[in-house]
């Protein structure tokens, strides 16, 4: 049995983009000892978890897509357990209401005096991961307090504004097959995630582990290696790790192809798209970026961590028109256009 890596302590990053690489094998060791207490309960899906940690060394959000059974919420649930963090899961429902997840005021009586007051009782936001479950099958009304949220890190209730527990994450799943009865996120709305993560089928081999775990074996039970401190110093040496300016360009021309008639745009994307990519898609790619070098063991962030992020970052920022609906031609099929055609920029 492998044995379990214990991390050390994570040293502070230095200030002004003057990283000690001390620093960054601390942080890649830390990632690969959240991957191995995951891999107790969680067969494959490597590259699912890799953008989720991602999203969360970033301060941003993710939304996992795929059919039911496919391990969505165990992932979330099991990667919870390896974070010294406050967890909550909320199933989303037809009749859940804002104040359900937000939390409310309730009229209290004090024993003593027999005085009522209004007191706030919070709701399930008010934790640091929040797992929503199936997020477009809740009214919109629901989906916005929960996107407010995400942006603002506060809720607002009996005109008080509350501050939400940091570090603060949003990882919500959805199911692309169940359509009648669900209320699809708009693209504005959708664009609040960095990653749109399609969590797939197991290859053959991981799919009789998971038989066999799932019918007999027993599974180890992961342990927390990482707590809030740490996230908040990865996040730090995240922001403060260098980028090139030829990787600031190349990010750059990959949304600006997707642009319509822009200065920079392919005429493929002009032919197929109804609309590009958003600055946020190019702020996107380069934390995510960042993000990615680091877990890698990188001082530097390169070109190749732009090509790794894009997909899940840009396929939700992009809309293929009815053209390429008719021929097939879906929004991933785009981006594998793109990567292949921009030029990769020199140093």
């Amino acid at each position: 049995m492998t044995p379990s890596i214990a991390p050390e302590p994570l040293a502070a990053a230095a200030p002004s983009y003057v990283i000690e690489p001390s620093v960054v094998e601390d942080c890649r060791r830390i990632y690969a000892s959240v991957q191995h207490e995951l891999a107790k309960v969680i067969v494959g899906q490597n590259d699912v978890i890799e953008q989720i940690l991602i999203s969360i060394l970033t301060k941003s959000h993710a939304l996992l897509v795929g059919v039911p059974g496919l391990a969505k919420t165990l992932i979330i649930s099991t990667l919870a357990d390896t974070l010294h963090l406050t967890f909550r899961r909320i199933q989303f429902t037809p009749d859940l209401m804002p104040s359900d997840i937000t939390g409310t005021e309730v009229i209290h009586q004090d024993p003593v005096s027999g005085l009522k007051e209004f007191k706030f009782h919070p709701g399930p936001l008010f934790c640091n991961i929040v797992l929503a479950d199936e997020i477009n099958r809740t009214p919109p009304k629901t989906q916005a307090a929960m996107l407010e949220a995400m942006q603002e890190k506060r809720v607002t209730v009996g005109g008080v504004t509350r501050e939400l527990p940091q570090p603060f994450f949003v990882l919500a799943t959805q199911n692309p097959l169940e359509q009648e009865g669900t209320y699809p996120l708009p693209e504005a709305q959708l664009d609040r995630f960095m990653f749109l993560i399609h969590v797939g089928y197991p290859a053959r081999a991981e799919e009789i582990q998971i038989m066999k775990r799932g019918t007999g074996q027993i599974c180890e039970k992961p342990q927390a290696v990482l707590d809030g401190d740490m996230i908040m110093r990865m996040q730090d040496t995240v922001k403060a790790l260098p980028v090139a300016d030829h990787v600031y360009n190349y990010a750059l021309d990959i949304v600006r192809a997707t642009r319509g008639k822009e200065e920079g745009s392919m005429e493929y994307c002009q032919r197929y798209l109804s609309f590009g990519a958003g600055p946020r898609a190019s702020l996107n790619l380069i934390m995510a970026a960042k993000a990615h070098a680091m877990i890698h063991g990188q001082m530097y962030v390169g070109c190749a961590n732009i090509v790794a992020v894009a997909p899940a970052i840009m396929r939700h920022r992009i809309a293929v028109n009815f053209s390429a609906q008719s021929e097939g031609i879906t929004p991933d099929d785009v981006i594998a256009k793109v990567l292949a055609t921009v030029p990769q920029h020199e140093r």
